[in-house]
C-alpha cells in the first residue's frame, strides 16, 4: 500500500505539468478578443499571437529528447517549472505585442518540454499493469487545465483587464510545480539504469514495487540494456536507421495526426467558433466551458478503458466517433438546420470521441514502443512532429474559418480523421499489459 502511494504521489507531481500545460493552451481562449482589441490585430497577427506558443513547443520538445537523455527527467521537469512562472508573468504584464508573443514563446518551451517529458516519465516508473491508466493521467490533467482555463475565464470576462489576470493563472501553479519537484521528486530509476547508477535506480524501484519485484524489474532493464547497446550517446540518425526506423514512423504518424485532426484549434477557439455560428460572446464562453467538462469527463472514461480494452480499441471507435461529429458539423454549418444547436453538439461529440481516444492514448502508445535507450529522443521527435501539426492548425484556424467558412474548415479536419482510423487500424500494435522490456522484444528492437 506504502508503495502505491509513493507510485501515485510521484505520478501526481508529474502530471501537474499537464495541468499547466492545459492552463497555457486553453487559457487565451476567453482573452482572444481583447487581445485582438488591445494590440489592434489582424487575423494574420491575432493567429501569431496565440499560435506563437506552438514554436516554443516544438522547439522544447526537439530539444527535451537530447537534454533528458544526458541530464536526466528531473532537471529538465525544473526547468519547464521554472519557464512556466517566467512565462505567465510575462503575457501578464505585456505592454507590447511583440513581448506578449515572446511570452508565449518561452510558454511553449515549458510544454513542449514537459509534454515529451510527462509521459515519458510515468511510462518509467509504472508497473506495466497499470502503465495505461498512469501515463493517460497527464492527459486527464491537461483536460483539467483546459476547463480550469476557460472557467476563470467566464469569471473574469467582466473584470476590467481580465486579459491579464487569464494569463497570470499559471504562475500559481508553475511555482507549486517547482517546489514539489525540487523537495518530492525522483530521478528515473529506467534513466539511472542506462547511466550506470544502479544502487539508485533499485533503491527507486524498491519504493516504487517493494524489493522483491524490484529485483526483477531492474534484471528486466538490465537485460535490454545489454541487448540494445548501453552506449548514452544516442545520435539522431539512429531514429531513421533500421528496425528503430518503422517504430519511430508509426509513432511520429500517431502523433501528426492527433492534431491534424484539429483539437488545439477548437481548444484554442471555442468561443470564436460558436460566435461564427451566431453564439452571443458571453453564451460563447459559457459553451466552452461545457467543452471542458465533456472533455473531461470523457477523458474519465478513457482512463477507467485504456488497461481494460487496449489502446488500439480506444483509437479505433475514437476516431470513427470524431469522424461522423465532424461531418455533421459540416452538414450544420453548410444548411444551418440545426443553428448554433447543431454546431454545439457536433463539437462536443468531437471533443468526447477525441478525449478518450487520440488524446491520451497516442502519448501512452508513443511512449511504450519507442526502447528504453533511445526513448527521450525518440518522443522528443515524434512530440516535435505534432508540434508542427498543432502550430499550422493553430496558426491558420481563423483564416480558414473567415475565408473559408465552418464547412470547409471542418470537412478538412474530418478527412484527416478519417485517415487516422485506417492508419490505426492497418499499423498501430496493441501495447496493453507488457512490460516496456517485452515490447522492445515484441516490436524485434533487440
Amino acid at each position: 500500500m506504502r508503495t502505491n502511494k509513493y507510485l501515485y504521489w510521484i505520478t501526481f507531481i508529474a502530471v501537474l505539468s499537464g495541468l499547466i500545460f492545459g492552463l497555457n493552451m486553453a487559457g487565451i481562449s476567453g482573452a482572444v478578443s481583447f487581445i485582438q482589441d488591445y494590440f489592434v490585430l489582424s487575423d494574420v497577427s491575432l493567429g501569431a499571437a496565440v499560435g506563437s506558443i506552438m514554436i516554443g513547443c516544438l522547439i522544447g520538445a526537439l530539444a527535451i529528447g537530447t537534454l533528458s537523455d544526458k541530464y536526466g527527467r528531473k532537471p529538465m521537469m525544473i526547468l519547464a517549472a521554472i519557464l512556466f512562472i517566467i512565462s505567465s508573468l510575462g503575457c501578464s504584464l505585456a505592454q507590447s505585442i511583440e513581448l506578449f508573443i515572446a511570452s508565449r514563446f518561452v510558454a511553449g518551451l515549458g510544454v513542449g518540454a514537459v509534454s515529451v517529458l510527462a509521459p515519458t516519465y510515468i511510462s518509467e516508473i509504472a508497473p506495466a499493469n497499470i502503465r495505461g491508466r498512469l501515463v493517460a493521467n497527464n492527459q486527464f490533467a491537461i483536460v483539467i487545465g483546459i476547463l480550469l482555463a476557460y472557467l476563470i475565464d467566464f469569471g473574469l470576462v467582466d473584470v476590467v483587464n481580465g486579459w491579464r489576470y487569464m494569463m497570470a493563472v499559471p504562475v500559481v501553479f508553475g511555482f507549486i510545480f517547482l517546489v514539489l519537484l525540487l523537495t518530492s521528486f525522483p530521478e528515473s530509476p529506467r534513466w539511472l539504469a542506462k547511466e550506470g547508477r544502479h544502487a539508485e535506480s533499485v533503491n527507486i524501484l524498491t519504493r516504487l514495487v517493494g524489493k522483491e519485484n524490484a529485483k526483477t524489474e531492474f534484471d528486466n532493464i538490465s537485460s535490454a540494456l545489454r541487448k540494445t547497446g548501453n552506449n548514452n550517446k544516442v545520435k539522431f540518425k539512429e531514429l531513421f536507421k533500421g528496425k528503430v526506423a518503422k517504430v519511430v514512423l508509426l509513432g511520429s504518424l500517431l502523433a501528426a495526426f492527433q492534431q491534424i485532426t484539429g483539437i488545439n484549434a477548437v481548444i484554442s477557439y471555442a468561443p470564436t467558433i460558436f460566435s461564427q455560428a451566431n453564439v452571443g460572446s458571453d453564451q460563447a464562453l459559457l459553451q466552452s466551458v461545457l467543452v471542458g467538462v465533456v472533455n473531461l469527463v470523457a477523458t474519465i472514461v478513457a482512463l477507467w478503458l485504456v488497461d481494460r480494452k487496449g489502446r488500439k480499441v480506444l483509437l479505433l471507435w475514437g476516431t470513427v466517433g470524431m469522424t461522423i461529429s465532424l461531418m455533421y458539423m459540416v452538414y450544420s454549418f453548410t444548411f444551418d438546420t440545426a443553428g448554433s444547436f447543431g454546431v454545439l453538439i457536433s463539437l462536443l461529440g468531437y471533443i468526447a470521441f477525441f478525449a478518450a481516444s487520440l488524446a491520451p492514448v497516442m502519448w501512452v502508445v508513443t511512449s511504450e514502443i519507442y526502447p528504453n535507450r533511445i526513448r527521450g529522443l525518440a518522443m522528443s521527435f515524434s512530440t516535435g512532429i505534432s508540434w508542427v501539426c498543432t502550430f499550422l492548425t493553430v496558426q491558420f484556424f481563423p483564416w480558414l474559418l473567415n475565408n473559408l467558412g465552418g464547412a470547409y474548415t471542418f470537412g478538412f479536419f474530418g478527412l484527416f480523421s478519417l485517415i487516422a482510423f485506417i492508419f490505426i487500424l492497418i499499423y498501430i500494435p496493441e501495447t496493453k499489459g507488457k512490460t516496456l522490456e517485452q515490447l522492445e522484444v515484441d516490436l524485434a528492437l533487440n
